[in-house]
């Protein structure tokens, strides 16, 4: 079982700096049970890595043929490579949260597929139904992680292409979500250079990819400090009333967060952090389950 320490030179808020990978409650891939464990597939196979803070040094342990590349990639999942310095705060609100959280940094997986999956079965839903399927799938067709921990590797692209109309059914996928998953998987192997070029370009020509998902996966796969989820329901009005007191569209958002450039996805981050949200007066959308259709 290889390990390894690190201690961070900067502030690290270690759970809001992980926190973004873990897809809601009773995520199979990701536990917060004595530290944060979590596991995901990487080029050298499945992996699992347990991360704790003991004072100022992070420990790390990992399994499986995937562990060493985990390890190698401490530092950087951790924040180290995200260049906050060079943030500069354009409101009051914006620089209170920043010295409020210093460390709240943005990390880097430097892996695409796991992400990428996740943010497909988000697109127009709710995030219970998002969750629900993750979870299905994760738990039904995702493989035992090594390690002690009873958790799941996600799906890899290979077992997701082999499944049944009645196995995704099963999982509550609708079919626009389906038909986008099944091409990202047609072309997984392509997609990973993506972290490598840190290009939410390449990832926005497999069809039913937009910029609202290619900005989700790259905020955690090379920690793009400028991608914004434009598209997202509740972002725009929650940071143009944060700003502004009154619920804005996405135009007004990016119209707002032009000074930020190019760290504006970071200005959304401390927002998001101090809790800032427009009130809400609506009933909430009540979650579909397509497994009754």
């Amino acid at each position: 079982m290889p390990e390894r320490s690190w201690t961070p030179p900067f502030p690290l808020d270690l759970g809001a700096v992980l926190g973004p990978l873990r897809r809601g409650p009773g995520d199979p891939s990701f536990s917060t049970e004595g530290g944060i464990w979590f596991a995901a597939n990487t080029p050298c196979g499945p992996g699992t890595v347990h991360i704790t803070r003991v004072s100022d040094e992070v420990r790390a342990r990992a399994w499986g043929d995937g562990g060493l590349w985990l390890l190698d990639g401490l530092p950087a999942l951790l924040g180290a490579d995200d260049p906050v310095h060079e943030f500069v705060a354009h409101h009051d609100i914006v620089a209170e949260a920043r010295r409020r959280r210093p460390g709240l940094r943005l990390g880097s997986t430097g892996r695409v597929w796991d992400l990428l999956f996740a943010s497909i079965l988000e697109q127009k839903v709710t995030g219970t139904e998002a969750f629900r399927t993750w979870r299905e799938l994760g738990r039904r067709f995702g493989e035992p992680a090594p390690g002690p921990k009873p958790l799941k590797v996600p799906p890899t692209p290979h077992k997701l292409l082999s499944l049944q109309d009645w196995e995704w059914h099963q999982c509550g996928l609708d079919g626009a979500r389906r038909r986008t998953l099944v091409n990202a998987a047609q072309v997984a192997h392509r997609l990973e250079k993506a972290a490598e070029m840190r290009s939410r370009e390449l990832l926005e020509k497999v069809p039913g990819i937009g910029v609202w998902t290619s900005a989700e996966v790259a905020q955690r796969s090379w920690g793009d400090p400028d991608a914004v989820s434009v598209g997202d329901y509740h972002v725009a009005k929650n940071v143009t009333w944060a700003l502004t007191g009154t619920p804005g569209d996405d135009d007004a958002m990016m119209e707002l967060l032009a000074p930020y450039n190019p760290q504006r996805h970071r200005a959304v981050c401390y927002l998001q952090a101090a809790g800032l949200q427009r009130p809400r007066r609506a009933p909430r959308f009540s979650p579909r389950d397509y497994r009754k259709f």
